[in-house]
């Protein structure tokens, strides 16, 4: 479970399937394993997989796991606050061109 923390990408990959691997050969402390994998992805980003296994842990246990729901708010904010900065990289770089066509149209009148 401690390399489900890490912060090393290999490491984190590597808990990932030795928690799914716990879970599919039937370990008691599956919501446990679970939780860890959804740690380990939110770590690499992988926001909406993180979520996807926060829920699955919420439903299985009728809502009630305080780190799960945490985790599943966590996850939804930091991809909306990925998606809002991806969204404004994007339309920087489009002013940016836009910018420099109104300038080559601009310099080419001066002639």
């Amino acid at each position: 479970f401690a390399l489900s923390k890490s912060r090393h990408e290999g490491e984190l990959a590597h808990a990932v399937a030795i928690l799914d691997s716990l879970v599919a050969n039937g370990y008691e402390h599956q919501a446990d394993c679970l939780y860890g994998s959804a740690v380990a992805y939110y770590l690499l980003g992988e926001y909406a997989r993180s979520r996807a296994i926060a829920e699955m842990i919420l439903r299985s246990r009728g809502g009630r796991h305080d780190l799960a729901s945490q985790l599943h708010t966590a996850s939804i904010v930091s991809k909306e606050q990925r998606d809002r900065k991806q969204a404004a990289a994007a339309l920087g770089g489009t002013v940016a061109v836009a910018a420099i066509g109104v300038a080559c149209l601009l310099g080419g009148r001066k002639r």
